[in-house]
């Protein structure tokens, strides 16, 4: 169903069906509890929907058309509204970060590119390089790596990353980069408060989430899910999404193999990669002497040449 924006902000369009939410509730004499015992759901999912500031699935407005008798005013008005800049924000990696900073609980899948609470300061920049340069390099780095702190304390955080095993075969920066960066998933897993599962490409019937995404629980106990598009980061914590995501990691984390088989699996990659190092070394020493041999070669044939008198040989008398 399409969800474009007939007219207005996000916001205001959001708030209008609050609004038609609420006249069509209290016209059938609820209270938002009583509505919510109906759907079922949480008082205060009810609450945030009529104040425009939770993002309502399509299922809660096809319900509710039904429980208040609005002859599927809800339905229509919700396939018109643009919902995603209610789940868009300018400031997503500031808004991120701070939760992270704060975060009691991290749950997260990652394909494709290590996560960056795991990134080592090569990976980082050699992943950053692709879009800055210079000061805006650093920055970003440095950035990044800030964001690690709270998981080396002995307090820290608890962090759970499964990975695809994709981020260990995407090759960013070179195969030393990527040794560095496997040497430091085994460290990181060594933590107390940190465990770093691999789902296997090859391994058939694991359920993947459909892209990477992070579960993340704050200390006044709410959780949200975060996921990235392109250049932007969501948040949800709509009960329905949250509880659908979290059964999804959870099937995927039992059924993958355990941290210690996936410290075996990174063991593994680290080695190839540097075995892949070791032979380019090997590649390079050797072009190094061919192409001396080369030089050397090519020296003595543009050398001057020096010519030395023969003498004749002696005619022998009758």
């Amino acid at each position: 169903m399409g969800r474009r924006n007939a007219g207005g902000s996000g916001a205001s369009t959001a708030a209008v069906f609050g609004e038609v939410l609420r006249h069509f509730r209290e016209a059938a004499g609820l209270t938002q509890e009583g509505l919510a015992a109906r759907i079922p759901c949480d008082r205060s999912h009810v609450a945030r929907v009529e104040a425009g500031s939770r993002v309502p699935q399509d299922t809660f407005a096809k319900t509710c058309d039904e429980l208040l008798g609005a002859g599927g005013v809800l339905g229509r008005l919700w396939g018109r509204i643009d919902w995603y800049p209610e789940v868009e924000h300018p400031d997503w990696f500031r808004r991120r970060a701070e939760m992270d900073a704060v975060a009691v609980a991290l749950r997260e899948y990652q394909e494709r590119v290590v996560p960056g609470l795991l990134q080592t300061e090569a990976y980082a920049r050699a992943l950053f390089s692709r879009l800055a340069g210079g000061e805006e390099l650093d920055e970003r780095v440095r950035a990044r790596l800030s964001r690690q702190q709270r998981l080396w304390v002995d307090d820290g955080p608890l962090y759970v990353v499964v990975l695809d095993e994709s981020c260990l075969r995407n090759i960013i920066g070179g195969s030393g980069v990527m040794r560095g960066q496997c040497a430091h998933l085994l460290e990181a897993g060594h933590r107390p408060n940190i465990r770093v599962q691999v789902a296997p490409a090859g391994l058939l019937g694991l359920l993947r989430p459909s892209g990477s995404m992070s579960l993340i629980k704050l200390p006044d106990g709410r959780e949200w899910v975060y996921s990235e598009s392109l250049d932007r980061g969501h948040f949800s914590d709509d009960p329905t999404v949250l509880a659908r995501h979290s059964r999804t990691y959870d099937v995927l984390r039992a059924d993958a193999p355990s941290a210690r088989e996936s410290a075996a699996l990174i063991r593994d990659a680290m080695e190839r990669y540097e075995h892949h190092e070791q032979a380019r070394d090997q590649r390079v020493e050797l072009g190094q002497e061919q192409l001396q041999r080369r030089q050397r070669r090519q020296l003595r044939r543009s050398g001057p040449r020096i010519y030395v008198r023969r003498p004749r040989p002696r005619q022998q008398e009758p």
